[in-house]
């Protein structure tokens, strides 16, 4: 080689390397830009006799300072950070949401209280329109906020998944580009040139990728990367495959390939993987738990309330609720299956105005239908009759007649044996509100022979299980009609007449008379219509008429009992609640959301630190230092004009040698 190839390899290399400067030194603000640096080699040396001559310098590339393993971590670091940041934006703004409507004199906790309290109220002054009209007030005011949080919850929903919609749009249009710069790059790279700047921006593509969604990247021949998310190749070389969205039979959001309907429900990083969480779990969480809430609310105010009447009585018709089945077994909250109601009847005689009061059991079964139930109220109750057109459950009473489900017990005995049965027998009264806790039928059993008010007699009470509970004297020292207490709340009446061993009769005493809970669940005499937080509401029923507000469950519809049974509910632990309280309830709700958002935001910015660290260590790594690029371009600069000066020496050599010769 010519001592001129000698100087003019030094003058490209000087050229090159000035190049690769200027190229950083441009670049140096660039987002997802890597200093470059050229690769100088010492050319191959030649013989020239004994003496063994170098080449000069060749440049072999230009490469990109990249470390792999730190930009690996960071991709990983930036999709958690976007989950992390996507979280707890979100849970923050449910926690606002809740923290708002529960601290506010109108919000859902504030408005639980007033409602108990207003039928706590109606216990003291069962009688009053104005408290039963507040009772309503603060009924409708508790279930407006649960449909304001109910359709928060569900809007919410529908936002995130048009948020996912787009995001996989944008994975969609970002695979694109990837795939075009793939190309690009190959091409390039084949042809012995260098695509540094081109793997930069698909590199920054990547990264952008990664902010949406975890990513998996790998290498191929010729600058070429492949790129899979959610366990799908959306770039393979050139070619690339689109992602879509959808629901999977549960209900649960996830993506897939375009056509596959492979949903993946789990996606793990990025903005996506956040929204995923979101839609599928911490929403859904939150979303069934309010509704456990007012749910819970609804049964337990609806079960009681069937069982009591207001101002207005008993009724002579009453309609429940549309059902979107006739099969018991579909309804919800389901009913108990073999369990039953009760039915109380009263008949009052228009021309001797005697009252006759009756209860009569029906059997539920959930292979029946509506119109099942509706057959057998028609078929075994004198003086009712019913329909179950369009699914909806109703009840008339004839002329003379009418009904109710009160817990009451009857004012007559049943069973009655021996002297009891006879039509000179004793008369036997029964008053009371039984406050057992299960429903069961005590049994009366005369022990000895005489005449009430003397000698020795004894009525022998027994439970349910046959157990004695008490032994009541109606002889010597009893006189007829006074009240016999025998525990429970219920007390009976024993008139004049002549008894005998083992005359007995029975008095059924009821603490539920609805255990099949098929009259709260269609809707009969219940003050909430609906079954979730989004559909609770007060019955328009009773808006339309507030004498129906059942405060009282004594047999003349004038005690406060039933009202103070509702105002206990609060109180109440109930199962579905975990066996906490209503209230204890709601503010674990509100406790756990707040607990949330603050894990999130602690993962947040400890997902912060560690970005900045590693893009720090990253900068350091491939970041371009102006200072260091400007001490490059003396070098070369002088290597440059060095160079020219050699040629130029070694250029007059020649000349004079020339002249001489």
């Amino acid at each position: 080689m010519s001592s001129f190839d000698i100087g003019l390899s030094a003058l490209n290399a000087a050229m090159k390397a000035l190049d690769v400067v200027g190229n950083n030194v441009s670049n140096a603000s660039t987002e997802g830009y890597h200093k470059q640096v050229v690769d100088l080699t010492a050319s191959y040396s030649v013989t020239n006799g004994n003496r063994l001559v170098g080449g000069g310098v060749d440049v072999t590339g230009v490469t990109s300072v990249i470390d792999k393993y730190l930009e690996q971590e960071i991709l990983k670091q930036q999709s958690a950070l976007n989950q992390n940041t996507q979280e707890a934006s979100v849970l923050t703004d449910i926690e606002t949401a809740f923290g708002e409507l529960s601290t506010s004199s109108t919000g859902l906790s504030t408005s639980i209280s007033n409602y108990f309290n207003a039928l706590s109220s109606l216990s003291a002054h069962p009688d009053e329109i104005s408290y039963q009209n507040e009772v309503l007030t603060t009924g409708e005011e508790m279930a407006g906020q649960f449909n304001t949080l109910g359709k928060y919850l569900n809007n919410l929903k529908v936002e995130t998944k048009l948020q996912v919609d787009n995001d996989v749009k944008q994975i969609n249009t970002l695979s694109g580009q990837i795939a075009e710069l793939n190309g690009n790059i190959q091409h390039i790279e084949m042809t012995g040139g260098h695509a540094n700047n081109l793997v930069d921006q698909r590199d920054a593509l990547i990264s952008k990728m990664s902010q949406l969604t975890g990513v998996q990247t790998q290498e191929m021949d010729n600058g070429v990367v492949d790129v899979s998310v959610f366990g799908v190749s959306v770039v393979v070389g050139t070619d690339t495959i689109n992602l879509e969205t959808g629901l999977q039979s549960d209900g649960k959001l996830g993506i897939s390939a375009a056509g596959a309907y492979a949903y993946d429900t789990t996606a793990d990083g990025g903005n996506i993987g956040g929204l995923l969480e979101i839609y599928n779990n911490t929403v859904n969480g939150i979303s069934t738990n309010l509704d456990t809430l007012a749910g819970s609310i609804i049964q337990q105010v609806n079960k009681c309330h069937v069982q009591g009447v207001g101002t207005d009585g008993s009724f002579t018709e009453l309609d429940g609720q549309t059902m979107s089945s006739g099969s018991i077994g579909d309804y919800v909250p389901p009913v108990n299956n073999g369990e039953s109601f009760f039915v109380r009847v009263t008949y009052t005689d228009p021309t001797t105005k005697k009252v006759t009061v009756t209860r009569q059991e029906i059997g539920v079964s959930t292979a029946e239908s509506l119109s099942d139930i509706a057959d057998d109220i028609s078929t075994h109750i004198t003086g009712l009759s019913a329909t179950a057109y369009n699914n909806k459950l109703s009840i008339q009473a004839s002329a003379n007649y009418k009904f109710d489900f009160l817990p009451a017990v009857l004012p007559e005995p049943t069973g009655t044996t021996g002297t009891f049965a006879g039509s000179s027998s004793p008369t036997v009264s029964v008053s009371g509100t039984y406050t057992g806790d299960k429903n069961q039928t005590f049994t009366f059993r005369v022990v000895g022979n005489g005449s009430v008010g003397n000698g020795t007699l004894n009525l022998e009470v027994k439970d349910g299980a046959g157990k004695v509970v008490d032994n009541l004297n109606i002889g010597s020292g009893y006189a007829a009609g006074d009240e016999l207490d025998f525990g429970y709340g219920v007390k009976v009446e024993i008139g004049s007449g002549a008894l005998s061993e083992n005359d007995s009769f029975q008095v059924g005493a009821y603490s539920d008379t609805d255990t099949s809970g098929l009259l709260s669940t269609v809707g009969m005499n219940t003050f909430f219509t609906g079954t979730s937080a989004t559909d609770i509401a007060v019955s328009s029923e009773l808006t339309d008429n507030p004498g129906r507000v059942a405060s009282a469950s004594g047999a003349d519809g004038t005690d406060n009992n039933n009202a103070t049974k509702l105002a206990s509910l609060s109180d109440l632990k109930i199962d579905d609640l975990n066996s906490m309280t209503i209230s204890d309830y709601y503010q674990q709700l509100v406790t756990n959301i707040g607990e949330q958002a603050s894990v999130k935001k602690t993962a947040q910015t400890n997902s912060e630190d560690l970005i900045l660290s590693l893009t720090n260590q990253e900068s350091n790594v491939s970041g371009v230092d102006i200072n260091e690029e400007s001490a490059k371009m003396l070098v070369y600069e002088q290597m440059f004009q060095a160079a020219s000066k050699y040629i130029t020496t070694v250029n007059n050599s020649i000349t004079s040698l020339m002249d001489i010769l």
